[in-house]
């Protein structure tokens, strides 16, 4: 790793600079909610006036970028008796501008599954390498907790990444090519004051975390409460409408269709995201449905998140950005949920705890 600072000016000549030659797409507000805060989403930006550095979130993170929520795997053709099947691994650069940190450890969570797994997927390599990562650091909204998950701060995953210390940008470079773009720019080393000021930065947004989940031993937990009626009582409000997983960084469940042309002359084979969640989820050959109650449906999910890829990986795929929460129609949150599970297994540990002894 590579420590530069840069003054702000300097940057916007910077990212300009990408933007004239690179397709790009940054943070731009598209909207306003319901409770009067805006809505911001990666688009396409041509220049740096159209980046709104200072954005909160995005409503949906950057993964659809690595995992369309359609993409086409392959093609056939039948004609003139000729079976002939083509299939493209190509992806045009692209430039991403101000990832969260968060949104940046979803990707290296990706790349676990999707790049260094038994079977990498040459489609996701194909774009992940052909993609330039900006990331921004950011204060925390009062619901995220990507403390409790130690994702509030990344080493790894991007080309390039800012740190706002005031007049100035702190730079962490991670890429020969983002150390070749810079040469062209105006940086300097970073003085003993610029280290004070990023570490004070540091420090507040890590103080700045309103929203706290404990997530210790939490991988047991979900074993010893896999009966629990907590999964039952947030099971009935979910809608089964997939939302969670498609705003949700590092959810990449997906299903594979192969649709016909009309003149029969042709076929493609095409993958979508999918979801845990939806009803046919579970459904095998025969029409069994393994998963028919959305309670277990629901509760797949956080096994998944918190468990599953725990066992074999290490960790939790849960970044703590809190998409899921804030986007579910049904107002189920994991911070909800996560607790109602302690409880429960608290309550039970009362209940078996021996009786004092007697004097």
């Amino acid at each position: 790793m590579i420590y530069r600072v840069i003054s702000k000016p300097e940057f916007r000549k910077f990212i300009d600079a990408l933007l004239r030659e690179n397709t790009s797409f940054g943070p731009r507000r598209v909207d306003t909610a319901a409770n009067g805060n805006p809505v911001y989403q990666f688009m396409p930006v041509a220049s740096v006036d159209d980046i709104e550095f200072d954005y909160t979130a995005t409503a949906s993170s950057a993964k659809h970028f690595f995992l369309p929520f359609r993409e086409e795997l392959s093609r056939f053709s039948f004609k003139d008796r000729d079976f002939k099947q083509h299939i493209s691994y190509e992806a045009e650069p692209v430039v991403l501008i101000g990832l969260r940190a968060c949104d940046i450890s979803a990707l290296n969570i990706l790349d676990d599954v999707l790049l260094n797994g038994n079977y990498p997927s040459p489609y996701y390599l194909a774009k992940r390498k052909n993609t330039f990562v900006i990331g921004l650091d950011h204060l925390p909204l009062p619901d995220c907790f990507c403390k409790s998950l130690a994702h509030h701060t990344v080493s790894t995953g991007f080309n390039l990444f800012c740190s706002d210390i005031g007049e100035k940008y702190y730079l962490s470079i991670n890429s020969s090519k983002a150390f070749t773009y810079l040469k062209e720019f105006q940086t300097e080393e970073p003085s003993y004051e610029d280290n004070c000021l990023l570490t004070e930065r540091r420090n507040l947004i890590s103080g700045s975390f309103r929203t706290e989940v404990d997530v210790t031993s939490l991988p047991s937990i979900l074993d010893i409460e896999f009966d629990s009626p907590v999964w039952e009582k947030w099971g009935d409000k979910c809608l089964n409408c997939g939302t969670c997983a498609m705003v949700c960084p590092s959810c990449y469940c997906y299903s594979v269709e192969e649709h016909f042309d009309i003149d029969l002359q042709g076929a493609t084979r095409n993958r979508k995201l999918y979801s845990c969640n939806l009803v046919d989820f579970a459904v095998v050959a025969g029409g069994h449905n393994f998963r028919p109650k959305n309670g277990d449906r629901l509760k797949y999910r956080y096994y998944h998140q918190h468990r599953g890829f725990a066992e074999n990986a290490n960790q939790q795929i849960c970044v703590g950005c809190n998409r899921c929460g804030r986007a579910c129609l049904a107002g189920i949150n994991p911070k909800d949920v996560i607790n109602d599970l302690r409880m429960e297994k608290e309550s039970c540990m009362i209940c078996v705890s021996q009786s004092p002894a007697r004097t």
